[in-house]
């Protein structure tokens, strides 16, 4: 699995440490963010980058770390076809693959140790949409998923 990765400032070491633990673990990661600490690239920079590699199917997966992952999720839900999600627990890492198809997991590198960050990653990419779930649940959300396409459509103008 191809996954492109980025943060800012804030989201350095946490990302710093993702990045090796993935790549120790066998995964493609390409890094888009910030390389050293004392010269950040700003949160709304990384996330378009990321966001427009997703978009284009060039990764199957992105990873975005800021100080709260609000910030990049802002951004990067800005493009078509990009799902990102904040996610602070092991729960919500899981249930934004398997409810919300999310494919960008956004993280705050004020707020995740990085064992827990390990965690989310590795719930994240190994959960997918609709795993776990009830039959008539994985119905329903294969459904809202393509009404969630038509409202980007209508917005997009496609």
């Amino acid at each position: 699995m191809r996954i492109a990765l980025g943060a800012d400032k804030s989201g350095f070491y946490l990302k710093e440490a993702i990045k090796k633990y993935l790549t120790e673990k066998g995964y493609e990661v390409d890094d888009f963010g910030t390389q050293d600490f004392e010269k950040g690239i700003p949160y709304f920079e990384v996330a378009p980058v990321v966001a427009k590699k997703i978009q284009n199917k060039e990764y199957e997966r992105g990873i975005l770390i800021c100080g709260t992952g609000m910030g990049m999720a802002i951004v990067a839900n800005k493009y078509k076809g990009v799902y990102a999600a904040v996610v602070e627990s092991l729960y919500g890492a899981v249930k934004c693959r398997a409810i919300n198809n999310a494919n960008i997991l956004t993280m705050g590198g004020w707020i995740i140790a990085e064992n827990m960050g390990f965690e989310l990653v590795d719930a994240f990419l190994n959960t997918e949409f609709t795993q776990g779930l009830e039959e008539w649940r994985q119905e329903f959300l294969k459904k809202a998923a393509g009404k969630v396409a038509d409202i980007e459509n209508d917005i997009y103008g496609e």
